[in-house]
Order: structure tokens, then C-alpha cells, then sequence
């Protein structure tokens, strides 16, 4: 790989560290800091009395030891789950079946490290950080909250001065989402914030290398680019950027880099950096 493409890749911690601590917890977010990550990324629900928590899925089942969908439960019912403990016997197990001893294991410094993480914590963290670290945060659609969760993200980010900035390559901050609708009410409300269409495959509208109106980023699967790498030529030519997720694997990281990939979204930000000689 070539320094001067190197430079320009922007390693996104995947919902954190995610391969060693668990998803989308203050753990997962400190360690992916600790170990360099350029930015963190994050997926975003509104519980059903009006927060942001970072959870990917609209159950709690698979991260946590409890039941029911985010949108149905308050924040209360959220910050009595462990979200962290499935992480420790995942890795046991995938140990145990390779009859090995592990190298390393997950061990939270406190509750708050395994309990549910809200936006607003996690822009705290990065707000503390000592360095610029950037946030691209994905909203979760359809939910039965629709345009809430855009207009909730929008007064969040407005707190922290971080919902109007001077130009898209300034913004800290970027929004993504599969739902162009969803990028839509972002950019009515605020036109300076970067926004990114995330696809599993492209539609044929959208063959030629557009994105929705007003969206500068495509956000590609691997999958996708491994497919047909051609589309990446295309959202470049079209003066797009372009961020893949995710991007584990080693021969992945060199097929992007040799594409040109604007951010690289991993849930291994230490090995991609070092792997970029970073």
C-alpha cells in the first residue's frame, strides 16, 4: 500500500472495539479511542420515553440479558440490562471449541462499562477525548418513532454545538442511514451536516454513481465493493465519498485501500491501523 493513499483512510471503530469488547458499550467506545480509531461509529433508537441509546438491533435479546424492543421500553428498564456479560461467554466458548486459552478477556472496569450507552454519554466521551475523534451515527429505520429520532438527534447534537457546522468537511459529525427519507430530514434541517446513503446493493437509478439528492458519501457493504468494485470509480468520479463497513479482514482492508476508499468501518481498528503502517 502506497503512504499517500494510507493517509487518506479513515479508520470508524464499528459500534467501538467491537471484536474485543462488547457492542456499542462504553467499553467497546474507550478501548476503539485507546487504540487510535480516527472516528467511532454508532447506530441510535429512541426508547419509548424519548432517549437515544446505542443498540443496533430493535430487540435487546442477542446484547443483553433481557427482552423487548427498544422503542418499547424506557430508559430505566434499559439501565437495569447487562449489556456486556453475552460478550465474555461468547469468547470463552470460541476459545474452548479451539482448545486454547485466550490471550486476553473482556473484563469491565464497572457497571457503566456494560450498561446501556445513551448518545449523549457517548458524546461526552468523544467531547473528552483529547484529540478529534469523529462520530458517524447511523439511524435505526423503521421504527414506530419515524421523524422523532432524526429531530431528537438534531436538538442532541444541537446541545453540544455540533448540528450546524460551517461546512461538511468541517463537521465532526456525520449522519448515515439506508433510508434516503431519513437523510432527507437531516438535510432540511440542517444542510451543513454530512450525510451517508448506506446500500447492500444499488438500486438502478443509482447505477451511473449518483446518491439521493443532496447525499455526498456513499456507504458501501463489503460485500458490495468486493462484487463490483467498479462502483467505487463511479461515486469518486462522481465527487462522492465513498466508506465501506465492515472491513475485518486483511485482504479486504488492501482491496479498499487499492480502490481508494475514503473511511474503512471496522470492528478491528488496532489491526487495520497497524495493517495501514499507522
Amino acid at each position: 500500500m502506497t503512504h499517500a493513499r494510507q493517509q487518506h483512510i479513515q479508520v470508524v471503530a464499528h459500534r467501538g472495539a467491537s471484536e474485543e469488547a462488547p457492542e456499542h458499550t462504553l467499553a467497546a467506545y474507550r478501548k476503539a479511542i485507546e487504540d487510535g480509531a480516527d472516528a467511532l461509529e454508532c447506530d441510535v433508537r429512541l426508547t419509548a420515553d424519548g432517549h437515544l441509546v446505542c443498540v443496533h438491533d430493535r430487540r435487546v435479546n442477542r446484547t443483553s440479558n433481557g427482552r423487548g424492543a427498544v422503542s418499547a421500553l424506557e430508559l430505566a428498564d434499559l439501565t437495569a440490562l447487562d449489556f456486556g456479560s453475552w460478550k465474555t461467554r461468547e469468547a470463552r466458548e470460541a476459545w474452548r471449541t479451539r482448545d486454547e486459552e485466550p490471550d486476553w478477556e473482556f473484563r469491565p472496569e464497572d457497571r457503566e462499562d456494560t450498561s446501556v450507552l445513551t448518545l449523549e454519554r457517548l458524546l461526552e466521551l468523544v467531547a473528552d477525548a483529547g484529540r478529534r475523534v469523529e462520530l458517524a451515527i447511523e439511524t435505526k429505520h423503521p421504527t414506530r418513532w419515524a421523524g422523532q429520532v432524526e429531530e431528537r438527534l438534531l436538538l442532541l447534537l444541537q446541545r453540544f454545538g455540533l448540528d450546524t457546522p460551517a461546512s461538511a468537511a468541517e463537521s465532526p459529525v456525520r449522519v448515515m442511514s439506508f433510508s434516503a427519507r431519513s437523510l432527507h430530514r437531516v438535510r432540511a434541517a440542517s444542510p451543513t451536516l454530512p450525510t451517508v446513503y448506506l446500500m447492500q446493493f444499488v438500486s438502478p437509478r443509482l447505477r451511473d454513481g449518483r446518491l439521493p439528492a443532496g447525499v455526498r458519501i456513499a456507504g458501501p457493504s463489503i460485500r458490495l465493493v468486493r462484487n463490483h468494485p467498479a462502483y467505487v470509480e463511479r461515486w469518486k468520479r462522481a465527487g462522492h465519498q465513498v466508506h465501506v463497513w465492515t472491513v475485518n479482514e486483511p485482504e479486504d482492508v488492501e482491496l479498499c485501500a487499492g480502490l481508494g476508499v475514503d473511511a474503512l468501518i471496522t470492528n478491528r481498528p488496532r489491526a487495520v491501523l497497524s495493517q495501514l503502517d499507522r
